[in-house]
């Protein structure tokens, strides 16, 4: 069968909330130079969908993500820069992620290991099944995994980041809970109940509201704390403008639902 764009990741949509899969179980949804660019295609899409509040990303069969193709890889050994071309759009993809204006749920049954593991530290949260592992084992290859470092050392403290990478041994998924890659670990039977309740208790909310928080946590993160409060301050000056601030904040005193308009 020719490989296309739909064959290796799957889009749905019910009420708000968008699930993309990753559809290649036989590659075990491995981080290609071909879907990392039909990843970074979709997600472009969402960003500018109306009709999308919530992203929820999952992995198709047992395997979440398993990091880059290692075959892709040894075909390319004599193309530096293929391979400097993979790694650069593997984190342009993990930006976009992280810039993307709707909040972004990692969905984990199974293995998410190197760059599987960035693109589960990558989402803004994530749900994982009591059978999900994690590892960043690139140094058990040769192969140090410094791209998924990036999203691991800012999701979880220093000496775990590094016992991840200096060991690349697997850690269960009340492991990743516990050192805070992962939010919530569930039985897997309830693992779909769990990510799509959580994904509409969030797209309840008006997306307009949700994509300047989202944007201003991001970026108040590295500040230093003067400077973090003094745009946070302005940003909820701003924020206090929109239609939707004004009327949560009369619903609230009115004791009613509010009704959002999305700006």
């Amino acid at each position: 069968m020719t490989e296309t764009a739909e064959s290796r990741i799957k889009v749905s949509r019910d009420n708000g909330v968008t699930t993309v899969t990753l559809n290649q179980p036989e590659r075990r949804n491995s981080l290609s130079m071909a879907m990392l660019e039909t990843l970074s295609e979709v997600l472009a899409s969402l960003a500018t969908d109306a009709d999308t509040r919530v992203v929820v990303l999952a992995g198709e069969g047992r395997v979440f993500c398993a990091g880059h193709d290692l075959k892709e890889i040894r075909e390319q050994f004599d193309r530096h820069e293929f391979q400097l071309a993979l790694f650069e759009r593997c984190s342009a993809v993990m930006q976009q992620i992280v810039h993307l204006p709707k909040p972004v749920i990692a969905r984990v049954a199974g293995v998410a290991t190197a760059a599987g593991c960035q693109l589960v530290a990558s989402c803004d949260l994530a749900v994982a099944a009591d059978t999900a592992r994690f590892a960043t084992p690139g140094v058990n290859i040769g192969l140090f995994c410094s791209t998924p470092m990036v999203a691991l050392s800012r999701n979880v403290s220093r000496k775990h980041a590094m016992e991840m990478l200096l060991t690349g041994e697997m850690i269960s998924a009340s492991r990743a809970e516990e050192i805070g890659l992962v939010n919530r670990v569930v039985d897997e039977q309830v693992l779909d109940d769990t990510v799509y309740r959580l994904a509409r208790t969030i797209a309840d909310k008006s997306s307009h509201t949700l994509r300047i928080g989202k944007e201003a946590f991001y970026r108040q993160l590295d500040m230093p704390l003067a400077e973090a409060y003094d745009y946070t301050a302005k940003v909820m000056a701003d924020n206090l403008q929109a239609d939707d601030a004004q009327e949560g904040i009369c619903a609230f005193l009115d004791k009613r639902t509010p009704e959002w308009k999305d700006r």
